[in-house]
């Protein structure tokens, strides 16, 4: 079940990706394309959940997990990631958690517990709640990818956490994706403008998709969906 909602995350975000880049095209090096720019109603996002997926998701400094021990209650309970990454378990002291999966996490945990306390211990590790939140970084910059933010930043920070706009890039045409009041919402920003000044630097929250328009977009996905009926800032897609 969690694969299959993993998958499911990861088609969700596929089609936005598309859908962005159908939107960006055709107004190469300028502004334009029918979302809004810098649109008031903008706002922050809806309360996150927990990251989709979570069994990829690597914990973190101040994230909170629950951990099971099979038939030894005094070794089970939530658990908060402290400031150098650890956890202090009952009997075993500290235990390194940052940078590991939840099934990572378990794996070391039986480790640990199985060579000196228990025989065969069977361990479950589940995400209560994640200090740490992911930005996703997509379309014509040097590293797309995923980016952990432990607090709200700027676009143009989240741009550079992506190693910056590529040679090809439109940095006057950046969408942000966000769900806001239950839908996705989406707008458009001008780096160019942003950067000399002339208008602010928006906050970029946890869960945010950011698209950098640029040349690379797939011309045959284009000519497909340009026919699709698609609908503008702050309509649900």
């Amino acid at each position: 079940m969690a694969t299959s909602k993993r998958e499911n995350g990861r088609r969700r975000l596929g089609i936005l990706l598309v859908a962005a880049c159908v939107i960006l095209a055709g107004c190469g090096g300028r502004r334009g394309g029918n979302i809004a720019y810098d649109p008031a109603g903008f706002v922050a996002p809806d309360a996150p959940d927990l990251p989709i997926g979570n069994l990829e998701y690597r914990l973190g400094v101040g994230d909170v997990v629950s951990i099971y021990v099979f038939k030894v209650d005094t070794l089970s309970g939530d658990q908060t990631i402290d400031a150098v990454g650890r956890i202090n378990l009952p009997l075993v002291g500290p235990v390194s958690a940052a940078g590991r999966t939840t099934g990572e996490f378990e794996d070391d945990l039986e480790r640990v517990l199985g060579a000196k306390y228990l025989t065969a211990p069977k361990i479950a590790v589940t995400l209560k709640s994640a200090a740490q939140r992911i930005v996703t970084v997509e379309g014509s910059v040097l590293q797309p990818g995923l980016y952990p933010i432990g607090a709200p930043t700027s676009l143009l920070k989240t741009i550079a956490m992506a190693r910056g706009t590529a040679p090809e890039a439109n940095a006057r045409r950046v969408v942000v994706f966000r769900h806001i009041d239950g839908q996705r919402m989406a707008a458009a920003f001008d780096l160019k403008s942003i950067r000399r000044g002339e208008s602010p630097d928006p906050i970029i929250y946890a869960d945010d998709i950011v698209v950098v328009d640029g040349s690379s977009t797939s011309k045959t996905l284009n000519t497909v969906l340009q026919t699709l009926p698609f609908v503008t800032l702050f309509r649900p897609f």
